[in-house]
């Protein structure tokens, strides 16, 4: 099945993945800058995310497959690959299986390792979120912030929320799916994936996702990376700190 992607400007491809419970739209700001610069920018929906496809299977496997199907179907080759959190894990498989699609790779604040699960106060949250009741936007945080005390975590999630028809909202994720295979999302990358190409990895200084013990597992996998520290930026580090993180990616790419 097609992903859906959203395409922004002309020239070398450049693929962007979301992080968990994000979708490409996320990106939108830091695509527009990027395409300018002779890029064409993919801001691709994974699977069970955004506007792409539902399925009750989920993990990072079928997604690097999901990845390489889009590139075949749009002949793409040599790509800037960029992915966040969730997104930087299909990244990394991706790159390990298909080096020859790849020409640099950027992972943005997660490292190949092992995550235990951390979501489950926010898929708590979103599963509560009763559409029969809620008739807005505003009244659908004020139900979330109960589960998630982050305002901006909060908008952040309810960016899935769409008028599936007139006065009913729903969400677009495929939330069962996603709570069913939660363990996904943390699984470590496997244990002989490597990617020999130039890969830069961009760490938020205030996030706890790649520390200082993760550098030998990083340049296990990827002996040709670097790490670079955005300041004043956590998990989210492209939204906290974009001036700092669009140089970081331009310079390298």
């Amino acid at each position: 099945m097609d992903l859906y992607s959203n395409i922004i400007g002309e020239g070398k491809p450049f693929i962007i993945l979301h992080g968990f419970l994000g979708m490409g739209d996320n990106w939108k700001t830091l695509a527009k800058q990027f395409s300018e610069l002779n890029f064409e920018i993919h801001l691709v929906d994974q699977r069970n995310h955004g506007r792409s496809f539902h399925s009750e299977a989920f993990d990072y496997e079928l997604m690097a497959e999901d990845l390489k199907h889009y590139c075949d179907t749009n002949n793409l080759k040599d790509i800037n690959l960029l992915g966040h959190s969730m997104g930087g894990k299909t990244a990394m498989l991706f790159a390990a299986k298909y080096p020859e699609l790849v020409q640099k790779l950027m992972v943005a604040d997660i490292s190949p390792r092992y995550y235990p699960v951390h979501h489950d106060a926010i898929l708590d949250g979103l599963s509560h979120l009763d559409f029969t009741i809620l008739k807005s936007r505003g009244e659908a945080d004020k139900a979330l912030s109960n589960y998630v005390h982050d305002a901006g975590t909060r908008m952040f999630l309810l960016k899935n929320l769409y008028w599936v028809e007139k006065g009913q909202l729903g969400l677009r994720i495929n939330l069962d799916a996603l709570k069913e295979n939660v363990s996904e999302v943390g699984e470590a990358l496997p244990i002989h994936a490597t990617f020999n190409k130039d890969t830069l990895f961009l760490r938020g200084d205030r996030s706890e996702y790649i520390g200082e013990a993760d550098a030998s597992i990083i340049k296990r996998h990827f002996p040709n990376s670097e790490i670079i520290t955005i300041s004043n930026a956590g998990h989210w580090l492209h939204a906290e700190n974009p001036k700092d993180f669009y140089e970081a990616v331009i310079n390298f790419v």
